[in-house]
Parts: C-alpha cells; structure tokens; sequence
C-alpha cells in the first residue's frame, strides 16, 4: 500500500494535473483500510500516512579542527605555532642616514641590534626568526662586529657589499662556518630590488617571499633553533613602574625610549621627534618589550681607508650592560665567550637576566659615548623598586 502511494506523490511532483488524475483511476493504488487520502490543491500527498520509524543511525558529528599546538619562539620567548620555531635566522644590515627613514621591517624582528658604523652614523640589524617582513629596507652594507653577532645564531647574513675586513670574512667563512653570507651585489636586481621611492644607496630592499628564495639559493636549511635568552610573564599592571625613559646619545643621534606601562613596551623616539619612530612597512609605532644597551671599546678599523672612520669593535669578551624589562632598570654585565658564542645577561649577582617575552633592541654603545636612564616608580608607594 505505502509503495503504491508513493507512487503518487512522485507522480505529483512530477507530472502535475494529468498523471495525478490517471492515478486516482489506477487499481494498482488501493486505498488502506481506515484511512483517508486527500490529494488536492493546498493538501499534502503524504498526509494521514503512518510515521516512518526514526533512523537507527545517528547523525555523525563534524570532525573538530585540531587546536593548534603554540610553543615559545626561541628569539621572543611569545607563543607561536611549531612550524615557525624551525626557520632559519635571517640578519639583514639596515641603514640609517636620515635619507633612508622611515626604513621598514623593525616591527617584524626579533631582536634589533644598533651600533656605530662609520662616520659616527649608526647601522641597524634586524634578525627575524619567528615572522618575516612584507617589505624589509634600506638595505646597507656588513661590518665584522655585526656578522660576529649574527654568527651567535649562523643566521642568514643579508647585505650589499662592506668593509674589507667584513668582505674577507664573508668570503672565508660565509658558506654557513660563521653565517651564510647573502651579498646584494649577488641579489640585486633579483631577490633585493631597487623601490623608485628612494634616492640610490637608499632604495635596496626585499621582502619575507624573497628572504627566503635567498634561503634556498645559499644552502641554508630551516631545523630547530636553541634559545639563549630566558623569557617570563609580564609584570602585573598594578606592579609596573611610571616614568622610566632611557637615552642613549651616538654623534649622529639620540635615540630615546619611554616606558608604557599600559602596554609593558618602551615607545621608541629618534632625535627630538615628538611622536614615536614608525615602521613604514606596517605604519605602526615601533615599541620593543625590553631595551639592552652594551658598552664596550671601540677603535678605528685600520683597513686602508682612514677617510671612512670605519670602526671595530671588542664585542668578544665582558662589559657593562644596562638590562630593562617591564619598565625596570638592571645594571648588570653581557659576555661573549667566543665568536660564535651568544652574548649572555647577567644582573649584578651574576644570575641570567630574565627578559619580559617579546622583542629586544639591542643599543651598542663605544665606552665614550654618554647615556642616561631613568628609573621609574611604581604609582602609589614612595620607595622606588630595587
């Protein structure tokens, strides 16, 4: 009986009027006993018609996404997915003639180190490890005390030419012995690229596709990177100190920092700039997590070109080291065992500094060169922290 009835509701949805009248004529669709069918405008062909028993089978339920797994990025100590912990160190030399600013990339770094180049004027490293930049620039060229930083992790070495002394060194143990030497005179044009926005040497750039095309075309490979800083918690709000500001004077200029407590960041001032220094990458204010500066001697570099004031400096060894984290002042002591070895902190015990996780500029400065820190207090005690 069910069958021959739904035989009928197909015919409807069919065939309309015409099939529907063939069937109500049709022996082949008797009527069950006790029921009534009533096939009509505005009526259902299934109405009156026994409830089919409910499935045996349940619904399957959709297959949850897997929670992503986050782990501590070894230069930052921020949690960020394990995929992004094995790639390669890449170090990228920045200029920083007042023609080259804004530069762009400063936000997408892990660590930013600053030291004087040549001519009193400063130059920037910037090392990415856990993200890469959308536009990384002006690209400048290699000194020896910055490749013997980037050795602390055989980064990726990315730059357009440099000294003789730095040359020398990139030719004999740039093929991944101290870094792997990625040389603009080898890139431009191809993985660097000139903007029309610049005036030439100010206008060499790349970018996070292309830092890692250079990757492959230098032999280097992605694999797990050891951290050498300790990273903890942030301070507690309440527990966070107003009023720190550092200033650390090169020849060329001063940079400045002034501690926010509101986001546990110290906004980052060029010369007397009234607002903060801004990555023309991402058009946001640059503000590290902790602020390192290291003194140490420099001399000038006796490379046959006096003209130039090249320098070069005792990064290798022990120094004073001025630590702030979480808006607080260390005045502790940095050590380099060896080349390769990471440059290490240390509070005035002795004990490994703790830095607050997120990124680090490191502020290098000759022992002539003067400074100043603040040391904040904490709202609502009169006794500043220790």
């Amino acid at each position: 009986m069910i069958v021959g009835l739904a035989l009928v509701a197909i015919a409807i949805g069919v065939g309309g009027g015409s099939i529907l009248a063939a069937a109500k004529g049709s022996a082949a669709t008797p009527r069950p006993s006790g029921t009534s069918v009533a096939i009509g405008p505005g009526s259902s062909p299934t109405a009156g018609l026994p409830t089919p028993p409910p499935s045996l089978s349940p619904t399957p339920e959709p297959t949850p996404e897997p929670t992503p797994v986050l782990v501590a990025a070894p230069l930052t100590g921020l949690p960020v997915s394990q995929p992004s912990t094995l790639q390669h160190p890449i170090a990228v030399m920045i200029d920083d003639q007042k023609d080259a600013r804004p530069q762009a990339g400063f936000n997408a770094a892990d660590v930013v180190w600053q030291a004087p180049a040549e001519g009193g004027i400063p130059r920037y490293m910037l090392i990415f490890q856990s993200r890469l930049p959308t536009s990384i620039g002006p690209i400048r060229s290699a000194r020896q005390y910055y490749i013997e930083w980037a050795a602390e992790w055989r980064a990726i070495y990315a730059h357009i030419g440099g000294s003789g002394q730095a040359q020398a060194t990139l030719r004999a143990r740039g093929h991944g012995q101290l870094v792997f030497n990625a040389d603009g005179f080898r890139f431009d044009g191809s993985d660097m690229y000139r903007v029309a926005t610049r005036p030439a040497p100010h206008n060499l750039y790349s970018d996070a596709r292309h830092l890692r095309s250079m990757e492959a075309a230098i032999g280097a490979k992605d694999g797990p990177v050891t951290p050498v800083w300790s990273f903890g918690a942030p301070l507690v709000a309440d527990a966070r100190p107003v009023g720190t500001t550092i200033a650390i004077h090169y020849p060329y200029e001063t940079i400045t920092y002034r501690y926010d407590p509101l986001t546990n960041t110290y906004l980052r001032y060029i010369d007397r700039a009234k607002t903060p220094q801004v990555d023309a990458a991402d058009g946001k204010v640059v503000a590290p997590a902790n602020v390192v500066i290291l003194r140490m001697r420099f001399g000038p570099l006796n490379d046959g070109h006096p003209e130039k004031k090249r320098l070069e400096a005792s990064d290798v060894g022990s120094g004073e080291a001025i630590i702030s984290s979480n808006g607080r002042v260390i005045l502790g002591k940095w050590m380099k065992a060896s080349v390769m070895a990471p440059t290490l902190l240390f509070d005035a015990s002795g004990a490994p500094v703790t830095l607050n996780a997120g990124q680090t500029f490191v502020q290098v400065i000759p022992l002539g060169y003067p400074y100043e820190v603040h040391r904040g207090s904490v709202p609502g005690t009169r006794v500043r922290y220790s």
